[in-house]
């Protein structure tokens, strides 16, 4: 059924849900092939394909997602994480040392402030977002990779209420222009909150935000990294630019566009 809806992963789907709806790991479900599921199970596991059909993603069936080697929770609320924002990920490792500080812009589900407390373990995080749900299941992320203590999570409309200054600011901004919005694949403007999608009129809104207020948070030799979609550099570049940081590199993601761009302090 999923390879008759053009699901090019439907294999892998299939599995994936049937994991879920009978609570089994591959392993398990490799080792026994023949195992008949009781009826409630196939039911549960039929409802899941039917939504699946439905162009809504597995991620959202199954309520989490795999980021950087670890799962996180998924909610209505929050982005569903996605493969390139790993590329932020692997940008800012090298410029999170010792005990820095961070702080993630519009955290959505933490993926990004907790993949990186979890990977430094000395370091300290502030993420701030302007949605309370949002901001629950980001709670719920921390506390599951054992970060919770090192993070600090705060309902902001971007450095609203943010007190201090920070090594390394991370953000995965909204960027679509509003108009764009319609024309996304269905399973991205279906099921992804529309306030983490919505970036203005030009898409670059957010972008505004952060460049204006970045150099007022960041330390001496402070960076910010920010993702960014196809097409966007030149003009993301010219923000920061314009408030006085410098250009700090670039790194591509798996499709060759350049996915995430770094600024530092002069």
């Amino acid at each position: 059924q999923l390879g008759l809806r053009g699901i090019v992963t439907a294999a892998l789907d299939a599995r994936l849900l049937m994991q879920f709806a009978a609570d089994m790991r591959h392993e398990e479900i490799v080792a026994e092939p023949d195992l008949i599921l009781a009826p409630d199970l196939a039911q549960r596991f039929w409802s899941f394909v039917a939504r699946r059909c439905a162009s809504e993603p597995v991620s959202r069936i199954v309520g989490s997602r795999e980021f950087y080697g670890r799962e996180f929770k998924v909610t209505p609320a929050v982005l569903d994480p996605r493969a390139d924002t790993e590329t932020l990920i692997a940008a800012a490792l090298p410029l999170a040392r010792g005990k820095c500080r961070i702080l993630d812009l519009g955290t959505g589900s933490g993926a990004i402030i907790v993949t990186l407390l979890a990977e430094r373990p000395e370091a300290s995080g502030v993420a701030s977002d302007a949605s309370e749900a949002a901001l629950g299941v980001a709670r719920v992320n921390a506390e599951a990779q054992g970060v919770s203590a090192r993070l600090r999570l705060l309902r902001a409309d971007w450095f609203d209420g943010i007190e201090g200054r920070f090594d390394l600011i991370v953000s995965n901004p909204p960027y679509i222009a509003s108009a764009e919005i319609a024309g996304l694949a269905i399973d991205v403007r279906g099921f992804d909150p529309l306030a983490a999608l919505d970036g203005g009129v030009d898409g670059l809104g957010a972008y505004r935000r952060i460049a204006a207020g970045a150099p007022g948070y960041l330390m001496p030799k402070g960076h910010v990294l920010v993702e960014i979609g196809a097409g966007q550099e030149g003009d993301v570049r010219r923000l920061f630019e314009a408030q006085g940081l410098v250009s700090g590199g670039q790194a591509f993601d798996l499709g060759g566009h350049v996915r995430c761009l770094a600024f530092g302090q002069p």
